[in-house]
This record gives structure tokens, sequence and C-alpha cells, in this order.
């Protein structure tokens, strides 16, 4: 698997434009900005197959609408619960001044324990909710790699203090379902750089062992 993160939007939200040997892709939380996505797609001569979303929330599916309807591709996730995050997208356009109007409905709800597959890719879904009620994650084990949103920063931790958010949750989330991935897995925030959870389990001060 071959990847590349994209900060998208004031947020600087990570869009991260993954794709196998044989160019066929996927964009994970494309939060905006759709024709310069699209041109990193015609830059590298890819095919995108999917749209893969961890959550509901505008920075991570701001653009999601408009390269499917663009594209002629599926949306894929989040897990059913965030629902009404999607359902609310134009308040949440409005409140924060995004040119977005329209409520989301993705093409396929994800559980925990589905995969996804993009080209030859596969991708373990995980539901880690606290952050939202239905985020998930994406898990590559061939590349030892996860794609988390806004579970896990390189620090850091998601907010829980959204509408359903809830702080236990999400700490349970991370520590039953990201620390048995293994310490050298590398995982790709929401926002921020990368790192690894052996390193967070090491010096994250919301998380790390004691």
């Amino acid at each position: 698997m071959q990847f590349e993160i994209i900060p998208v939007t004031p947020f600087e939200q990570n869009c991260s434009l993954i794709w196998d040997g044989e160019g066929r892709a996927a964009f994970i939380d494309p939060g905006g900005e759709a024709d310069r996505l699209l041109a990193a797609v015609a830059r590298r001569h890819l095919h995108v197959e999917k749209l893969l979303l961890t959550h509901g929330h505008l920075d991570h599916v701001g653009a999601a609408a408009e390269l499917r309807a663009r594209l002629g591709v599926p949306i894929i996730g989040p897990q059913r619960e965030d629902g009404f995050w999607l359902e609310s997208l134009p308040e949440q356009a409005s409140l924060f001044g995004f040119d977005y109007a329209q409520p989301l409905v993705p093409d396929r709800w994800l559980e925990d324990g589905d995969t996804v597959e993009v080209g030859e890719l596969r991708f373990d879904v995980l539901h880690c909710p606290g952050h939202t009620p239905g985020h998930v994650v994406f898990y590559r084990a061939a590349d030892g790699i996860a794609f988390v949103g806004d579970v896990l920063f390189r620090g850091s931790i998601g907010r829980s203090d959204f509408p359903r958010g809830n702080h236990k949750q999400l700490l349970d989330s991370i520590r039953s379902k990201l620390w048995p991935l293994g310490d050298a897995t590398r995982f790709v925030p929401g926002h921020g750089p990368m790192s690894t959870f052996g390193a967070e389990r090491l010096s994250n001060p919301y998380v790390q062992d004691m």
C-alpha cells in the first residue's frame, strides 16, 4: 500500500489518499477542497474506487458528497450511530462557515469486524466510539498501519465534549481496540503528525501505561 496525507481546510484535517500497486485508490476522510484532492489523483494517475469515512464531523466529510457525485463512487462508513452527525451537516457548515448545504447518507454503514477492500488492499474495521458514537478506525495488518480519525493523536486524544461523546468510552476504545494491534503499529491521526501506538503508550499523558 502507498498513501499520501493531504491536510485540507483551515482545520488542517488529514485526508489520506491510499492506493494499491495497480493504482486503485480511495480517500479516507475527504474533509474539503475537492479540486485539490482530485488533482492529487490525476497527478498520480490513480483510479478512485471508494470514499471511506471514520466519523461524521464536517471537517472529515465536507467533500464526500461532491466527490461521490463527480467520481460516481460509493461512500463507505462510518458506523450508523453517527447518522445524526451526517444529518446535521448543514448546521455544522453554517456554524463554521463552510460551503456545504446537504445532509449526507453513506452507501454503506460499517460495523465492528467488517472489512473494506480497495483494489487488492484489505482493511479491518474497528468501531471505536467516544469522540463520536459511530467512529470507526481502518486498520491494514499487512502494512502495520491504522487510520484512526480523531480517536488518538500524537501526544493527545480526541475531544469527548461533543454531543454523545464519552470520555471513558474513548479511553476504553483506545486501550481495548488500538493497543492490541501492537506497539509497532503506525497510525495516521485526523490532525497532526503520525506516531506509533508504542510511542503513545510511553508518553501520551492521556493514555500512557502506568
